[in-house]
């Protein structure tokens, strides 16, 4: 009778995946043995794994690549970063390895560019700069000195028409901007239209008698950018038709503009279940903007992304221990964690969202359905089902001393950001430590602590006791 949890996931998927596998009982992830990590660091534990961050941007170049040579497709394609899925310095780092340009999103991003610049990391003449979202004055300032500095490749994307006369009013070297779509959002969301960017209808008539008089500004890009991502839907399909055909409208009359954003959007894995084809929906990216552009007579456009979860998410793994186990009913055994979901990972709470989930050790122990608890007061701290089902099975533990280890897979993205990396927490529970892991020239797995669990002084500095 096959009743061992390796057994389950076996039948359940296809398994082993390229990450995940299993050794006499216990999950490696990337070829890294957790339990060794867990051994050295304990737990609860935030895991970073930075190869992965070049092999996922190394992964989109060679998708967009082979797409854009099997339509003979004559633009170029540039990869570009969000930072705000992940601003750490060391994502940063790794990501600038690999020939890449960034999106910013705020004020304080451009100091986060001037830091790297500083540092080599990035460059006046070849980077890229995207300055993406809503801009109050001081990113505007920010942008406009960034550009009277000799940042030549900077390129404020217009989110609303009064933007562009901030930014006429301080900038005086010549400078590329973009402007974003509002794009319309799914029958089911709660409106219609994004908030953000500028309405189809006004585009056309905003360059005309706007940007088109103003000689020192050049339309370059425009950007398209829908919650969902990118996905095969008649929805993100149609709204891509609309987004290339409003391109070569306004390209018609603005020979400047060369650059179409598709902005983010590739997903990162978020089950061992999931059946994602990259490859047929690039090449379809690829084929359908050519096509338009060549019914119209216009020349293909350089494409740009802006990956932001594609990028790191699946860098990040996030370690729990199961601390005890509570029968509250005859059909709930909750399973409680050394730590919180609603502070550490926080989309489990705010957006329902799911990541793997996965047992570190006791593989070779029999199942059963079990719910998560974490450690706040609040009923909201739970995690109860998974994306292939609405259900959770896990090794069967009698008692709490019996060491069970979970670990949440491809969380590398957003979530210290929206919990507030080093802030104050619900209930007071701290952030777990933090851990690098590399590989060294020959292949050999290095790790460094970047942060320890977060401490008592920290917390009530911050809340303004004498400590």
């Amino acid at each position: 009778m096959k009743n061992k949890y390796i057994d389950l996931v076996e039948q359940t998927f296809d398994f082993p995946q390229d990450e995940f596998r299993v050794e006499d009982g216990n999950l490696f992830f990337n070829d890294i043995d957790i339990m060794d990590i867990i051994e050295q660091y304990g737990t609860p534990l935030k895991i970073s794994y930075l190869p992965k961050i070049s092999s996922q941007i190394q992964r989109a170049k060679r998708l967009f690549k082979v797409a854009m040579a099997k339509a003979d497709y004559q633009g170029t394609y540039n990869y570009s970063y969000c930072t705000k899925s992940s601003q750490f310095a060391f994502v940063l780092d790794e990501a600038l390895k690999n020939d890449i340009h960034l999106e910013t999103s705020s004020a304080y991003d451009l100091d986060l560019i001037r830091a790297l610049a500083r540092k080599g990391s990035v460059s006046k003449k070849d980077t890229y700069i995207i300055c993406n979202g809503f801009k109050r004055p001081k990113y505007v300032e920010g942008i406009a000195a960034l550009r009277n500095e000799g940042w030549e490749r900077i390129i404020p994307v217009l989110d609303n028409k009064n933007e562009f006369e901030d930014l006429a009013d301080l900038i005086t070297e010549p400078t590329m901007l973009g402007i974003r779509i509002a794009s319309e959002e799914e029958p089911n969301f709660d409106f219609y239209t994004s908030r953000l960017g500028i309405r189809y209808s006004d585009i056309v008539g905003f360059y005309r008698n706007n940007i088109a008089k103003r000689p020192n500004f050049k339309l370059k890009m425009l950007h398209f950018f829908i919650n969902t991502g990118i996905r095969d839907t008649s929805y993100y399909w149609n709204e891509l038709s609309k987004c290339v055909n409003l391109y070569c409208e306004l390209k018609a009359i603005c020979p400047d503009l060369d650059s179409l954003n598709i902005g983010g959007g590739l997903p990162n894995k978020t089950s061992l279940a999931m059946d994602f084809d990259y490859e047929y929906m690039v090449e379809e990216i690829i084929n359908q903007i050519k096509s338009y552009c060549n019914a119209h007579g216009v020349q293909e456009p350089d494409i740009f992304t802006e990956f932001g979860s594609f990028t790191v998410g699946e860098s990040g793994a996030t370690i729990f221990k199961i601390l005890d186990i509570k029968q509250q009913n005859d059909r709930e055994k909750w399973y409680m964690i050394d730590n919180s979901f609603m502070t550490t990972l926080p989309d489990t709470w705010g957006l329902n969202q799911r990541f793997i989930l996965l047992p570190i050790n006791k593989w070779n122990d029999e199942y059963q359905r079990v719910f998560l608890g974490g450690l706040t007061c609040d009923s909201q701290d739970f995690y109860n089902a998974e994306f292939h089902a609405n259900a959770i099975f896990l090794p069967t533990i009698r008692s709490r001393r019996e060491n069970l280890y979970i670990g949440f897979f491809h969380t590398g993205a957003y979530q210290e950001a929206i919990s507030g990396f080093g802030g104050i927490k619900h209930c007071l529970h701290p952030s777990p430590k933090h851990i690098l892991l590399d590989r060294d020239a020959e292949g050999n797995l290095t790790s460094r602590l970047f942060a320890p669990e977060q401490t008592a002084e920290s917390m009530l500095k911050i809340l303004g006791y004498d400590v």
